[in-house]
């Protein structure tokens, strides 16, 4: 404790008067994510405002050994924002100013405290775009983004958070500052670490600014939405189009189960046969989007589509897009409890694995809802319950779902990151060597393991899971 003290001391002496909380009733707030890991208390939040008191930070934190998470919206689902016990939370919410649009070489730059959706709707005036598009963008920012490397409905078509990330300063555990990447399109200088710091989850380093990749904004977009019978008749949709030189910006499916539990609360009306649906949309130069739209729909319905709805301008196009995002609360609404596990597997296993999850319901007698981004075979599934004894089947079923994607060839997180609820599993796709290599990465930038601890290695995880 004394410690502790001693950090916290020479952090208020840096930072400033009010930089530190200790206030156990405002501290509640920062115990815990969007995700269903424990809480944990800390013992104290900073909110840092520059680089430089971020760097300040984290020397006192390392002289003195005290654990710092790293936090930005809270909005995360695997546990990744979740103190230690005796650790500290960097808040980096005061951290949200972005320098502006440079229309000519097409960049911003930001701090982590940006909410994503503020970003994105920046640069339209100057008739640009920022893709990466999570579905909690009204509320993410755009450190977690980073520290997760989000992606969204959008990445299909435009990729995820990592491609358009250019440069960034980045606080090591020890408060040394990096100025990563350039601000050039080209340059292969050196090891990549700009890339290595995107998606590691706030465990190697700290983001305090970033210079991010900005591209021209597509003149005009068209939504529709694609009625299937089963879900087998929706596994060949992405192929054929990409075959005949389709490539949608996104494309969303939902299954039976989720549709049944959105159909009331988005008022959509369609057949009552429907099994599947998909959330096609198009965008493009306007003139081109026409014919798109035609040769979109002529292979849907040759796919035995039962229906395909157009959306017919700006609000039918928002209604459709909102009852997909809000998705994931309408199934919390539906029972005491939920956890959406965030998976992955190739666009032709899809159909197999959704077939997998209704096998999962039965078998354990749970309701598994699943949606998410069929064009890079990216899926959310949910488990919903409400007796606290359900949680045995339910460890269970996603387990097993876990081994399932894996043996399919694919990964167990697409967007979400593994964090601390999915550090125990990380072995079932990485092999012992792989591990091994990455700790050793982490021993290099944080050797005192003092940032974000518990988090994607197992160590870490058995160590600080569950100890509050």
């Amino acid at each position: 404790m004394a410690s502790l003290d001693k950090a916290l001391i020479a952090i208020e002496q840096a930072c400033g008067s009010g930089s530190v909380i200790r206030d156990p009733s405002l501290l509640e707030g920062y115990a815990q994510d969007d995700s269903e890991a424990e809480p944990c208390m800390p013992e104290a939040v900073i909110r840092a405002k520059t680089t430089a008191e971020v760097s300040a930070v984290m020397k006192a934190a390392y002289e003195h050994e005290i654990p710092v998470t790293p936090r930005g919206g809270g909005t995360g689902r695997v546990g990744g924002a979740i103190p230690v016990p005796g650790g500290l939370v960097l808040a980096l919410e005061k951290m949200n100013a972005f320098e502006g649009i440079d229309s000519r070489e097409l960049t911003t730059r930001v701090q982590p405290g940006v909410i994503t959706g503020e970003l994105k709707r920046a640069p339209v005036e100057e008739n640009l775009y920022y893709p990466p598009d999570p579905n909690s963008r009204d509320s993410c920012a755009i450190g977690g983004n980073l520290a997760a490397n989000a992606g969204g409905p959008r990445a299909f078509k435009y990729g995820v958070t990592r491609e358009y990330v250019m440069g960034m300063d980045v606080v090591l555990a020890d408060g040394t500052i990096l100025k990563l990447g350039r601000e050039t399109k080209k340059g292969v200088t050196g090891y990549d670490l700009t890339a290595l710091m995107v998606g590691s989850e706030g465990t190697l380093g700290i983001v305090t600014e970033a210079t991010l990749r900005l591209i021209a904004k597509p003149q005009a977009t068209v939504t529709a939405l694609a009625c299937f019978s089963s879900l087998e008749d929706v596994a060949p949709v992405v192929s054929t189009l990409l075959a005949q030189g389709q490539l949608p910006a996104c494309i969303e499916l939902l299954d039976e189960e989720a549709i049944r539990i959105v159909r009331p609360e988005a008022g959509l009306t369609i057949p009552e046969e429907t099994k599947a649906i998909l959330l096609i949309e198009l965008d493009g130069d306007e003139a081109d989007l026409e014919t798109a739209l035609e040769r979109t729909g002529n292979v849907l319905f040759d796919l035995d589509a039962l229906e395909v709805l157009v959306a017919q301008n700006s609000s039918e196009r928002e209604r459709l897009w909102a009852s997909r995002r809000e998705l994931s609360y309408s199934l919390k609404r539906q029972a005491k409890n939920k956890l959406s596990e965030d998976i992955v597997v190739p666009r032709t296993k899809i159909a197999d694995l959704l077939g997998y999850c209704a096998q999962l319901a039965d078998q354990h007698q749970l309701v598994v809802p699943t949606y998410g981004h069929a064009g890079d075979g990216n899926l959310h599934v949910n488990f919903l319950w409400n007796d606290p004894d359900e949680k045995v089947r339910v460890d269970a079923a996603i387990k097993a779902l876990f081994q399932r994607t894996v043996d399919l060839h694919g990964t167990l997180s697409g967007e979400h990151g593994i964090g601390v609820l999915k550090a125990p599993y990380l072995s079932m796709e990485q092999s012992p060597a792989l591990i091994a290599i990455q700790e050793k990465i982490k021993d290099v930038f944080d050797p005192k393991h003092i940032l974000n601890p518990g988090k994607i290695f197992p160590a870490d995880a058995k160590r600080f899971h569950g100890a509050c």
